[in-house]
């Protein structure tokens, strides 16, 4: 076991919020976080337009695989983030669990994507503060 803090972003398909949102800790955390992301009913691939969106502002995401939500993966995490899951989230005690509303960018293009990008990275600084 680590003694760094772990976090697990988790929405519907792990493809555009918590793929940016894993992204955006590991670039502004480095490795004193554990960064964990996986979804409900992953989809085949990262949201193209998300990497795109990452990408102009220097982080990659390219290497990001949707993964489907287990719950050794939330026991694993210190902090559970959600964001469009729901119900369908496994909750367990001593875990801290935040709920990120934010829009999906699935089938949006980069224009509407870049205020979802800039509004994770915002969230993740406030948790990396907190956190660190």
């Amino acid at each position: 076991m680590s003694d760094r803090p772990s976090v697990l972003f988790v929405c519907v398909h792990n493809a555009g919020r918590s793929q940016m949102a894993a992204g955006w800790l590991a670039a502004l955390a480095g490795t004193a976080i554990e960064v964990r992301s996986a979804g409900t009913a992953p989809a085949d691939q990262v949201n193209p337009v998300a990497v795109e969106a990452m990408r102009e502002v220097g982080v990659d995401i390219t290497a990001g695989h949707p993964k489907v939500l287990t719950d050794e993966a939330v026991q694993a995490s210190d902090v559970v983030i959600t964001m469009g899951c729901g119900d369908t989230c496994p909750i367990f005690p001593g875990t801290r669990y935040l709920d990120w509303v934010l829009d999906d960018p699935a089938g949006k293009g980069i224009e509407a994507v870049r205020p979802i990008r800039d509004e994770i990275r915002a969230r993740v600084e406030k948790l990396v503060a907190e956190l660190l």
